[in-house]
């Protein structure tokens, strides 16, 4: 389909005897928000890298962008990842480089040669997550929060076509966590991007998502709209969505 920025097809993944997926379908819609929920080691982090071609597959195939990239080596999947950008759980940044260094780094890397140009788009992606004038900082220099909005500017800086986020918001306070998913909501108006989303964090989900997806059982066992999936009667979303609630309320008890 020519609506489609991804999908899995029939999708079989195994780590020995450790079963994660088996007969995965899902299809991701061009522009959408998708956001991936389930339990730990239900695969979630493992499909985002599979998207990626970081993990291989036992059988079926993965589309990315209109390609099959099943079993393409690193060379013919690079052009696929330049298309793809990634914010990870605990931003990645670069230590030892400064902000400047590593937005500018993927820049380098794929060839860009004049710097002012660099130094421009920099300036321009910094300026999107409400980080002008961090360019000297370094990584050790920013709260969580602003390191959070450092990895998703790096992210964007390439202008990708697909985001990925893993985890986006874990570990911040409730005022970082909605500047995070306000970003996250702007970017995909402003640029049209794809937005695929690993979260624990309901609240975000049900701001952020068109669509949610369960993952149980080695498979999605539950993919729909936001006001379906909340009132979706599928046993496994029910009791994933009875359990974080009861953990929002005894969390918020606790602070009382």
């Amino acid at each position: 389909m020519t609506d489609e920025a991804i999908r899995f097809e029939g999708v079989c993944k195994a780590f020995g005897k450790n079963v994660i997926y088996d007969n995965l379908d899902l299809s991701v819609h061009k522009g959408e928000v998708l956001t991936i929920l389930g339990g730990s080691g239900s695969g979630k982090s493992v499909m985002l890298k599979m998207m990626l071609g970081l993990i291989p597959w036992d059988s079926g195939r993965v589309c990315v962008l209109g390609q099959d990239i099943t079993g393409l080596d690193d060379a013919r999947l690079l052009p696929i990842r330049r298309r793809i950008g990634m914010v990870f759980q605990n931003a990645a940044l670069f230590d030892s480089l400064s902000v400047f260094e590593n937005l500018a780094y993927p820049l380098f890397e794929r060839g860009a040669s004049d710097e002012a140009v660099v130094q421009r788009r920099v300036a321009e992606v910094l300026r999107m997550v409400d980080l002008a004038g961090t360019e000297d900082m370094l990584p050790a220099d920013l709260s969580g929060g602003m390191r959070k909005r450092i990895g998703l500017a790096r992210a964007v800086v390439q202008s990708p076509e697909i985001l990925l986020y893993d985890e986006p918001t874990t570990g911040l306070d409730p005022i970082n966590v909605r500047r995070i998913d306000e970003l996250i909501l702007s970017l995909r108006k402003q640029f049209g991007l794809t937005s695929i989303v690993v979260t624990h964090d309901l609240p975000s989900a049900y701001m952020l998502s068109d669509r949610l997806a369960m993952l149980a059982q080695q498979r999605v066992v539950e993919i729909a709209p936001t006001a379906e999936f909340r009132g979706s009667q599928v046993s496994e979303v029910r009791a994933f969505l009875d359990a974080m609630n009861i953990g929002a309320a005894g969390a918020g008890a606790s602070h009382a």
